[in-house]
């Protein structure tokens, strides 16, 4: 497979022209061919800069983590004081005290303009080769979806969509109806005509509908973002329209929920889209595994430099809604999507009363490297794993399996060294932000093809699956009057994960907005929704823990002051958001 590399001018021609900001002159080289063989040739070449460079929108410093860390669903600390600070981005994103010059939104809003134009570049390319390509056509069809795609990304941040038609032409900015206008007219265009035979990986018919629903449920926040929703009738049927028709494809909930998350989860029949992992491009990722989860735990022992890097952590707030809604029940034992136990502790040694670093040489089992598996879901209080000698090799039983331990918190020592345990508490006091604090996301498998903390994974990053497609028809039921309907949809979602029969929730018995925003957590955290779905809830301007901002103008991001400042010749062309 050949790279194919792009001259260093072109994120310039291609983002100064045709969005007039700013950018890195320099480009990273991808292995960009679709087709595997040999350079690539005119439509792959075309669409894989754009399907490709969605892996850096889609970071956990970009965009997915500005849509974490903006919600009550997660927290970065200035870890022990000298870790996860980055100049204060997280905390200010958090807090909502977010300025122009916030590297978190100004690196989002970098690479969803620079994807951006590559997708405007790949659709002006491919209209010349439709008369003499016929596969031109769909890749086209593609682009055109891609464009409303990252559109809507914009539209969500920052309230513009960027119209341009062509590379010669200035870009239009749009906001309210005209942007919401822009993206329908995009999608309508190729729903009915676009190819559905190329997997998740790649824009289907399927996948711009779940878009056009996406788009319908949200146009009365696009229309006036600062102000209260007015969802319409009309907007609430589309909904109901193209989720019916996605739910009646072909597609099914997956009975195991943290298989959407696995290795070689591209086969998975519950997703619609999604960015895909499976060494097309060399420049995979494994941030949603990592990200969140302890960094003295080796969560794949065949490679010893795994590691986590303790930075998000759910906030105490999103962890009591889990324990709100089951009461007396802990959430691990009412609910499957909550935790997974893979890391099968022996019953002799469970008990850890009077177990310390100092005494535990004994406090081990056996397990084959490659079969050892972290739990998944919500990490508490005191994790295992494997263990590492002084000269970093990992400590191994006499017949070559590795030993499996408490995992030492390495930032201990002496007589107060101790084990890792995640606690409740996290929050911006000194003791809030200890490495060890708040309970930990592990969703995501971390892959066994990762040979480090970051790169290299098996598993596609799911961007639209069926889970959400039921929560969205039950959402438009809701506000449409049926509330029998929606409950269906609820109850169907909950009771399909069923593959561990003691955890499948149960069925609920009644359902309002209070209750279905709830149920959208649990279906789906760590997966980048939780900012979105408070907004429209209208949850967005309530306290959590470490954010007392109750500003409306919050909901949108600033526009960077780099992209303004890149407009600056241009007199009115860019804008600030209000309230910044």
């Amino acid at each position: 497979m050949k790279n194919i590399i792009y001259s260093k001018t072109f994120p310039i021609l291609a983002f100064l022209f045709a969005f007039l900001s700013c950018t890195n002159l320099e480009e990273e080289i991808l292995d960009e061919s679709l087709t595997g063989t040999g350079q690539a040739e005119t439509v792959s070449g075309s669409i894989a800069p754009a399907y490709g460079y969605l892996r850096n929108v889609w970071l956990h410093t970009r965009n997915f983590g500005l849509q974490e860390v903006a919600s009550d669903e997660a927290i970065i600390p200035y870890r022990g004081g000298r870790d996860w600070f980055d100049g204060g981005k997280f905390i200010a994103v958090h807090q909502h005290l977010t300025t122009p010059g916030n590297a978190l939104v100004g690196d989002t809003w970098t690479d969803l303009t620079l994807t951006l134009s590559r997708a405007v570049a790949a659709e002006e390319r491919l209209k010349l080769e439709v008369s003499s390509d016929a596969k031109a056509q769909d890749a086209l069809y593609e682009m055109i979806a891609m464009k409303a795609y990252l559109n809507l990304q914009l539209l969500d941040n920052w309230g513009i969509v960027f119209k341009k038609l062509s590379s010669n032409q200035r870009s239009e900015i749009l906001r309210g109806q005209e942007a919401i206008d822009l993206i329908e007219s995009d999608l309508l265009s190729v729903v009915n005509v676009i190819n559905s035979d190329k997997g998740p990986g790649r824009f289907s018919k399927n996948a711009v509908k779940a878009l056009l629903a996406r788009l319908y449920l949200n146009a009365a926040v696009y229309r006036n973002p600062y102000g209260t929703p007015d969802f319409k009738a009309a907007d609430m049927q589309k909904v109901i329209q193209y989720t019916n028709d996605i739910i009646a494809g072909p597609y099914s909930l997956s009975p195991e929920y943290f298989e959407l998350f696995n290795d070689n989860n591209n086969s998975n029949r519950e997703i619609i889209f999604s960015l895909d992992q499976r060494g097309v491009l060399q420049t995979e990722h494994s941030r949603w595994a990592y990200w969140s989860i302890s960094g003295d735990l080796v969560p794949r022992p065949e490679w010893p430099n795994t590691r986590g890097t303790d930075a998000a952590a759910l906030t105490p707030d999103f962890y009591q809604t889990w324990v709100d809604a089951y009461g007396n029940v802990d959430p691990a034992k009412a609910d499957a999507r909550f935790f997974q136990e893979n890391t099968i502790i022996p019953e002799n040694l469970k008990n850890l009363t009077g177990v310390t670093p100092a005494n535990d040489s004994e406090q081990y089992y056996c397990v084959d490297a490659k079969s050892f598996q972290i739990n998944r879901g919500i990490l508490r209080g005191i994790i295992w794993g494997p263990r590492k000698d002084a000269a970093g090799n990992i400590l191994k039983c006499a017949d070559g399996k590795v030993r499996i331990y408490p995992v030492i918190n390495a930032r201990t020592s002496g007589a107060s060294r101790a084990y890792v345990d995640h606690i409740k508490q996290v929050d911006f006091t000194d003791q809030g932000s200890l490495h060890h604090t708040g309970y930990r996301f592990s969703k995501y498998q971390f892959s066994s093809t990762a040979p480090d903390c970051c790169n290299y994974s098996g598993v596609d990053i799911v961007l639209i699956r069926l889970g959400e497609i039921y929560l969205m028809r039950a959402e438009a039921k809701l506000r449409s009057g049926d509330n029998a309907g929606a409950l269906a949809d609820v109850n169907t979602l909950r009771t399909s994960r069923k593959s561990r029969p003691a955890q499948t929730p149960a069925a609920l018995s009644s359902i309002n907005l209070n209750i279905l925003f709830r149920e959208s957590g649990f279906e789906l955290y760590w997966e980048g929704f939780r900012r979105n779905y408070q907004i429209r809830f209208g949850k967005y301007e309530g306290s959590w823990t470490g954010k007392t901002d109750s500003d409306v103008n919050k909901r949108l991001f600033p526009i960077p002051q780099k992209a303004i400042d890149g407009a600056s010749n241009l007199v009115g062309f860019l804008s600030q958001n209000q309230g910044y």
